[in-house]
Formats: C-alpha cells, structure tokens, sequence
C-alpha cells in the first residue's frame, strides 16, 4: 500500500475499514468467478493414480495413449509418478537446478539440471526451449507434471499457445492460492493470468488440496493455500457434467497432518 495513501486513511476514521472491505468484497467475487470455471468436470474415461499413496501420487485421466512424452519440472524426493510414466513406455524429461538428478533411475528418464521458468537467465530456461531442446517431433501430444514451488504461474504466462495446445494433460501444483484474497497482494493479478492461460485450451478435471499447508477462509470462500490441479485438453472431453463428490476414492493425503478435504465451493453441487 502506498505510505502517503495509508497515512491518509489512518487520519480519516472508519475509512480505512471501509476501503479494506470493499477491497476484500471484490477479492472475494474475483476468486469465485475463477473457481467456477474451475469446477472440474467429468471425463470420458475414468481418473487413474499415477505415483505413489502420498506426496508425488496425482490423479491423471486415463487418456494416455498416443502420449509418448512426458515433462516433469522440479524434481521431489520421490519420482514416482516419472516412473510410472516411464513403465508405461514414455520418455520422461526432468529438470531442477538445485538437485543432481532424480530421486529414483529409470533408462527412460533424461535429466537437466536447469530450472524452468519465464525466461531465459543463467540456471533458467523457457518451457518452450526445453521442449525444443528435448524432441525433435513437433506435433504429438505430450503430458506435463510441474512443481515447481511458485514459478509455474510465469511459466504457463510465457508459453506459447502452439505449445500449449500440444499438452493433452497437465498435472500443475499451484502455491500460494491464499494470495487470491490477498487486499494488497501483488502475486493475484500473476495467479488469475495463468488461470485464465491454461483454460484457453484446458478444462479442469480434478483438485486435489496439499494437506501440508492448510488455507485461508472469508464467509463460505475458503481457499486452500497449495492444490493440485489436473486438467484436460478441451477436445478430449465429449461433455461437460460435473464433478460432484470429493475427495475422489484414489485421492491420498500429501502428509501425516490432519486431512484437507476440497472445499464445497470448489466444485458444482447439484448438477
């Protein structure tokens, strides 16, 4: 907040309050508009786990053939759900500068050790030249898994839409949710933007919140802080009934903390 404007509010009483409220009631209305194109749908074919019972296990929609690559930015602990890709017979891309290599071997995996990010600069590279680097063909469709603790909103802003479009399936952590009621928060506008990006091409098919971080709540708004999103190309989807019961039966807890079960107003009651 500018120090000349908070100074002047703080002399003025009762007007401060007022601008906060007004601020959070808008914050508040933005955040539904985009949950509820978020709402997930149902798929043509059922959702599947790929990774382990835990951390690194995501819900993907068992639409996987034709898909022979796979990229997965940030590298975990645990490289389950690479693996299982690679037993499945994709080629898996790994990348993190801050590790030496995946947490698991597997003669599919090929490693580099950069980060991904907006743009290119000294450990980082663009999605884009990544996957340039990575494969010669250029039009199969690919899957993607990224975590990669914050820097995934500038990187889906800087991807281009021909890239894009060649995802059939993105598996996406997204952090730092909770800044979507932030009154003065600079990262909303970044966080709305990437949303907004991938729902071009993509619809939401499932969410699953990290348990790890807890979340924050205005009335009924109630917003957990890190989630996991699964979505679907839009022209793989023949219908759009949605998803009404949650957690999903194969949805497992990141960590031993206390279960965090998705909102209701996350997802289309009724329909």
């Amino acid at each position: 907040m500018n120090v000349r404007l908070k100074s002047w509010l703080s002399k003025i009483p009762g007007l401060r309050s007022l601008v906060h409220w007004i601020r959070m009631e808008l914050r508040i209305r933005e955040a539904r508009v985009l949950m509820a194109r978020l709402y997930p749908l149902k798929t043509n074919g059922e959702l599947i786990r790929l990774g382990p019972a835990g951390d690194g296990g995501y819900l993907i929609p068992n639409d996987l053939a034709g898909i022979h690559v796979c990229f997965s930015p940030g590298v975990s602990l645990v490289s389950g759900f690479e693996k299982d890709c690679a037993n499945l017979g994709m080629t898996v891309f790994l990348a993190d500068a801050s590790v030496d290599g995946p947490a698991d071997e597997h003669e599919s995996f090929v490693f580099t050790k950069k980060f991904i990010g907006g743009t290119a600069r000294e450990d980082f590279i663009t999605l884009d030249d990544w996957v340039a680097a990575s494969i010669d063909d250029a039009e199969s469709d690919l899957m993607m898994q990224i975590d990669i603790e914050g820097h995934e909103y500038e990187v889906f802003l800087a991807a281009t839409d021909a890239l894009m479009r060649r995802f059939r399936i993105l598996v996406v952590e997204f952090h730092f949710l909770d800044e979507l009621l932030g009154i003065w928060s600079n990262k909303r506008r970044h966080i709305v933007d990437a949303f907004n990006r991938i729902l071009q091409t993509h619809a939401c098919v499932h969410i699953h919140p990290n348990n790890y971080c807890g979340y924050v709540q205005h009335n009924s708004t109630e917003i957990p802080r890190v989630m996991e999103f699964t979505f679907l190309r839009k022209d793989r989807i023949s219908h759009s009934t949605y998803q009404t019961s949650f957690p999903h039966p194969l949805d497992c807890d990141n960590t031993p903390n206390p279960p965090l079960v998705l909102p209701k107003c996350w997802y289309h009651r009724g329909i």
